[in-house]
């Protein structure tokens, strides 16, 4: 069995990457028609305007031109059909067909083909801005551990997670993600849960603890028993909460779509009345002449600058957005940031840097800091538990420390040996207090993490770590508040007391802790209750996926925050700081400024235009002009936001 799995691992990439191939060629396929278009528009220009070629008359001209017409313009009339039957008469499809259907019947071919030509540029354009918004659930089943290594006629061979059955036995080294909820079979475990709990401290499990899948093993090799099948799984419960959070995010309606509503009908009929109306009033009225005038109005009308400069000024935003070290998944989201006005934050990873470090050191017995400190790194040397580690970057740790004899590791509580020929006590209350020494008072106090140390049989001090705040956590919020955001809410999976700390510390407005990744979920879902409410969330672990998936915006930490959080969330910070939420706004607040400014023009142009149309001063040839020039503004106009400074 293992034997056949293990053939058909190279198989699965292999399709992986044949499925990548596929999508890349699939995308360019969809930039051949316009590019045949342009070639071809060119081409029919260049022989009939610049070499003058007789034979380039009549049928002949009309079937070139068809052929540059025809690529680009074959999936806006099955669009526009596609609407009529839906009764959807009114749409920019429509305007496009019958506005280009009616330039090659009055003979403007070229133009019809350099309009409907604009538009599919225009589509690619807005094509473009927005893949990347499609968030791709199923990329997130990749996160899970993908082998697991099952205790089968006393070996251990590596099998699929989805094999093993409840009650086997399997082993995890040091580095490696529990790929099954189990229990601990080992004396003890040292476990990475931040990405799945949110609590920041590696936890300290004992035999016959359960250990959630997704757990990371920090130290040596562990054996346990497997409690749930794959399916079952913590991680895949959280999953699961991811998809179906998912599916409840409204989609953005484009805003083009929205113009087109309003726009596409008034022209339309405009366009009737200038051939109808005249004939009532105009003395010696040409048929001929006044539907050339209508349909002129309608080439005129066609939004292909508009359609063109609305993702030309996302473009911007976006690009600004990339150099500040923000990923967006599509340009909907640059607008939704802009009308959050609640936010709701984890602590661990996210205003936090999610590193241990010494806060104080208090001693209450007669000796030096310098001697306390040593005689504690000389025992916490023979620990490989991060706490352990945050002590040994003590100052001057790089002496040679005194030799550290007699090590016992009493599990869950801490370490005892001999140093110097003194009996030295380092861990928690319990340790102290097995060995009859009684702490003060003022340590049940304290909210951070504290190493309790004894040296012969008497109480010497403590040592309290913290995880320090990110350099800018504090600036963070204060903008936040500046920039329009009423509400703050801090949720995490830390000790309620560490939560609350540094909440107030940061001066956030509220703040939850101990909270599992469905609790989480369910603070968002009462906050999003208020329909008044536009509620973005920013984390970075596992278990902030399901929350990241139901928020309006999504906000994940890019830098050390997990796949499947990056994967989820609308919005990735790739520098892992909180202040470039702030500079998210700003940019988005910006980029609406110069759509609008962009839109504005070229509503103003086109009206410009159409009035000549109408009149019989502007042609075609004018009309489409204006759309390039237009185009061009607004290129420039979006260009803007690639030189502008943001906090």
């Amino acid at each position: 069995m293992t034997k056949n799995r293990k053939d058909t691992k190279p198989n699965c990439a292999c399709e992986h990457n044949h499925n990548d191939e596929k999508t890349t060629t699939a995308r360019f396929k969809t930039y051949i028609p316009a590019l045949i278009s342009f070639i071809v528009l060119i081409l029919g220009l260049t022989i009939e305007h610049v070499l003058k070629i007789d034979f380039f008359e009549g049928w002949v001209s009309l079937f070139w031109y068809l052929m540059a017409y025809l690529p680009v313009a074959l999936p806006v009339l099955k669009e526009s059909w596609e609407a009529l039957i839906k009764g959807e008469v009114f749409t920019e499809f429509f305007l496009m067909s019958i506005a280009t259907i009616g330039a090659f019947a009055i003979g403007e071919y070229p133009e019809g083909v350099a309009v409907m030509l604009f538009y599919s540029i225009g589509e690619h354009f807005q094509n473009a801005a927005v893949r990347s918004a499609k968030n791709n659930i199923k990329a997130l089943l990749d996160i899970r551990p993908k082998t697991a290594s099952v205790l089968k006629n006393s070996n251990y061979e590596i099998v699929d997670p989805e094999t093993v059955e409840i009650g086997d036995i399997i082993q995890v080294k040091a580095g490696e993600k529990v790929p099954l909820d189990s229990i601990l079979l080992s004396d003890r475990a040292v476990l990475n849960t931040a990405a799945l709990t949110g609590e920041s401290k590696p936890q300290d499990i004992s035999k016959d603890d359960l250990v959630m899948a997704g757990s990371i093993n920090l130290d040596g090799v562990i054996e346990l028993k497997v409690k749930k099948l794959y399916n079952d799984s913590s991680i895949a419960h959280i999953l699961e909460m991811v998809q179906n959070a998912a599916s409840r995010k409204s989609k953005t309606e484009l805003l083009i779509r929205k113009l087109a509503k309003v726009y596409t009908p008034i022209v339309v009929y405009m366009a009737i009345a200038i051939f109808i109306l005249p004939y009532f009033f105009v003395d010696n009225y040409l048929y001929s002449d006044w539907l050339y005038r209508a349909l002129i109005f309608l080439v005129i009308s066609c939004p292909c600058a508009l359609v063109i400069s609305i993702p030309l000024g996302y473009f911007g935003g976006l690009g600004a957005a990339s150099k500040n070290g923000l990923l967006f998944k599509g340009a909907a989201y640059l607008d939704q940031l802009t009308k959050v006005n609640a936010l709701v934050m984890d602590k661990t990873g996210t205003v936090t840097k999610g590193v241990f470090k010494i806060k104080d050191i208090v001693i209450t017995s007669k000796i030096s800091e310098k001697d306390f400190m040593t005689l504690l790194m000389a025992i916490e040397a023979k620990s490989t538990h991060p706490i352990a580690r945050a002590i040994m970057e003590y100052a001057d740790n790089n002496k040679k420390l005194p030799e550290a004899t007699d090590i016992q590791e009493i599990a869950g509580k801490g370490l005892m040996g001999t140093v110097s020929k003194k009996t030295i006590l380092a861990g928690n209350q319990k340790l102290l207090e097995q060995f009859n020494i009684s702490p003060p008072c003022e340590t049940n106090n304290i909210v951070d993490s504290i190493i309790m140390v004894g040296i012969n049989g008497k109480f010497a001090g403590y040592v309290t770590i913290a995880d320090e705040l990110k350099d800018d956590a504090k600036e963070t919020v204060s903008l936040l508040h500046k920039a329009g955001i009423t509400h703050i809410t801090m949720l995490s999976g830390d000790k309620d007391s560490i939560t609350q700390k540094t909440a107030k510390e940061l001066e956030i407005d509220s703040a939850k802790g101990g909270l599992l990744p469905e609790d989480k979920l369910n603070e968002v879902e009462k906050i999003k209750k208020d329909p008044k409410k536009i509620v973005a969330f920013i984390g970075d672990g596992i278990n902030d996926a399901p929350v990241l998936a139901a928020s309006d915006v999504g906000i994940a930490m890019g830098g050390f925050g997990s796949d499947v959080a990056i994967e989820t969330a609308d919005i990735i910070i790739q520098t892992d700081q909180p202040s470039k939420i702030v500079t998210g706004i700003n940019i988005g607040k910006s980029t609406q400024k110069i759509i609008w400014q962009n839109i504005t023009m070229a509503f103003a142009v086109k009206a410009i235009v159409l009035v000549l149309g109408a009149g019989g001063i502007a042609t075609m040839w004018e009309a489409v002009f204006a759309d390039v020039g237009v185009a061009l503004l607004a290129i420039i106009n979006a260009m803007r936001l690639q030189k502008m400074k943001w906090i």
